[in-house]
């Protein structure tokens, strides 16, 4: 895609694929706790989501096993969190019961963002985890050209009890193998990926000019950006990583992925990534794998742009 072209509305985010160091500890968080359904498991790989009305899955979240690699830098560029949208209060308050039952040490915190409400934690192995819920788009303020996005308290205890429902507490009290129905209470999708890096003049080259995503807002030390108006598809922070530079092979994110209606849009990301190539030598350059493209961004952060399931 031509650094002139803006991503088509239809753009959303695909699966996240972290690099573990524990594979069966952090597919019993996903699982268990976070109430993702396992999709694909194999040796050394766990892919976990949910399935769609037709009962196909939908990967929202892999986990590559690499015992042998070192634990990343909390400093280095890499992933702030991965942001699970629920549909509803209902599915989000599910959730966020079962972290208050199965793993309080590991919240972080909460925030409403006028745009939508947010809880945090980390995974057993430190990836940032946000569980949201959107307000419906009508209600989003825009200011200047931006869409107007805050931090605000947020009463997690409130919350659970305003919109847990007596089938999420029965799902949560019942125990893990025995559970039931848990595509319909988790969440749906990754809503947006944020990610550590060391510059967002550099980010917003990378991913706006480049890519073709749009600026939605800006505030110090931090980028959101998104197709279509969404409030944000990626965002990019310097909060812990001013002025870092590549990362280190380490455990923590693998891979992001950006997915587009056509192939045909994968084709035309690729000729405009590899034409403004030279401005980015190595990292940024992108190839051609099975159909998708993937590239590195000038911090290392693997992106792959890939079509749509039809």
């Amino acid at each position: 895609m031509s650094p002139a072209t803006t991503l088509p509305s239809d753009t959303t985010m695909g699966r996240v694929g972290l690099v573990v160091g524990d594979l069966d500890a952090m597919t019993r968080f996903y699982r268990d706790v976070l109430l993702l359904e396992v999709l694909q498991q194999g040796t050394d790989s766990v892919s976990l989501g949910r399935r769609g009305p037709t009962g196909a899955p939908d990967v929202l979240v892999t986990l590559n096993h690499r015992p042998d690699l070192p634990k990343g830098e909390r400093r280095s560029a890499g992933l702030f969190h991965t942001a699970l949208l629920h549909p509803d209060a209902a599915g989000l308050a599910t959730a966020l019961a079962s972290v208050a039952v199965h793993a309080p040490q590991l919240f972080t915190g909460a925030g409403d963002h006028h745009v939508s409400q947010a809880f945090y934690l980390d995974d057993p192995e430190g990836n940032g985890v946000e569980l949201y819920v959107d307000r419906p788009r009508e209600h989003w303020l825009h200011r200047n050209g931006r869409i107007f996005m805050t931090t605000e308290y947020i009463d997690p205890h409130a919350f659970l009890a305003e919109h847990l429902t007596d089938a999420g507490r029965d799902l949560v009290e019942t125990a893990p193998d025995q559970r039931r129905g848990l595509a319909s209470l988790g969440a749906q999708v990754v809503g947006h990926v944020h990610l550590k890096v060391g510059s967002t003049a550099e980010a917003k080259a990378f991913y706006v000019d480049k890519l073709g995503f749009e600026v939605t807002a800006e505030v110090p030390g931090a980028l959101f950006v998104s197709a279509g108006g969404y409030h944000h598809h990626l965002a990019m922070n310097t909060w812990q990583s001013e002025g870092v530079g590549l990362r280190a092979p380490g455990l923590g994110l693998g891979l992001v992925t950006v997915q587009v209606p056509s192939y045909a849009l994968v084709r035309m990301a690729e000729d405009g990534v590899l034409r403004d190539a030279g401005a980015h030598e190595g990292p940024s350059s992108g190839a051609e794998v099975a159909g998708a493209l993937e590239l590195l961004d000038p911090w290392g952060n693997l992106v792959r742009i890939q079509p749509q399931a039809s």
